[in-house]
């Protein structure tokens, strides 16, 4: 099983966001889609060996790159948590419940790894 997690890198480059808060933007939406799942077979499985998780982070260049992908990813139905930081209500990260990465590896080929 995998957890997928998209960051917005423009929210370092160009936006200007310390490091440490765009690494929150991605542990929120982790935190946020375990939650919401918790009850679903893989999450548990996944959470069943903490020293075991496997999660991709990669790069969306932008906000309309995220909300894409998270709209393709209601579209297909893989539960997954967009999140949009508060109060500025910003788009900055998109987490996957954890599947197997056969089942959702082609909806995040097109990003690169987060760097």
């Amino acid at each position: 099983l995998v957890q997928y997690v998209v960051v917005r890198g423009d929210l370092l480059r160009q936006l200007g966001w310390p490091v440490g808060a765009v690494i929150a933007q991605a542990c929120h939406a982790c935190t946020a889609v375990l939650h919401v799942c918790a009850d679903d077979v893989q999450t548990k499985t996944y959470l069943a060996d903490l020293d075991r998780m496997h999660k991709v982070v990669l790069e969306a260049p932008d906000e309309a790159s995220l909300r894409a992908l998270a709209e393709t990813l209601t579209e297909n139905d893989i539960r997954h948590k967009l999140w949009i930081e508060q109060p500025e209500n910003i788009p900055t990260c998109v987490a996957a419940k954890p599947y197997p990465k056969t089942d959702i590896q082609n909806f995040f080929k097109r990003f690169k790894l987060f760097k």
